[in-house]
């Protein structure tokens, strides 16, 4: 698999890079995939819901509006989507249980961390274009992601 930065320089202006500074917690640290994308706000259970599917490989892309307040993945999330066999998860958010999340064989990629729990009402949307970072990710993309940063390929 080539680096985000040999992307970057091989594809050009076909790749575009995320500009948020992500952090990276899971305990793989270069993963790539197919988009699967969320939007939600500090609420969860989408995130778990697509998460307890059959990853084939996937990425799920989360945008949790940058809202630090909260966490929108745990460990045991983690354990679940690396189980199911997903990639990695990049979220424009929070995750808790950090110590942890270093043991998942599992890509995460996350604004910060918080202690605090998140809403479980039930409230977002799956499936949807969700930008960040200076991207547009959509459902599809082929999203990469590695010590560098997250590279798009086959963006809006």
């Amino acid at each position: 698999m080539l680096s985000t930065a040999d992307l970057c320089d091989v594809r050009g202006s076909a790749t575009v890079s995320c500009d948020l500074p992500l952090l990276q917690f899971g305990g793989r640290s270069v993963f790539r995939g197919p988009a699967v994308t969320i939007r939600c706000h500090e609420d969860n259970h989408i995130v778990k819901m697509v998460v307890s599917e059959p990853g084939q490989g996937r990425v799920l892309v989360v945008d949790g509006s940058g809202s630090l307040r909260c966490a929108l993945m745990g460990d045991n999330m983690a354990r679940l989507a690396a189980q199911n066999g997903w990639s990695g998860v990049v979220i424009n958010g929070a995750v808790r249980d950090v110590a942890l999340l270093r043991t998942v064989d599992l890509g995460v990629k996350a604004g910060g961390a918080n202690p605090r729990r998140s809403g479980k009402a039930g409230t977002g949307f799956r499936d949807v274009a969700v930008g960040f970072g200076g991207v547009v990710f959509v459902p599809g993309c082929v999203v990469t992601s590695d010590d560098d940063g997250i590279t798009v390929q086959n963006h809006v």
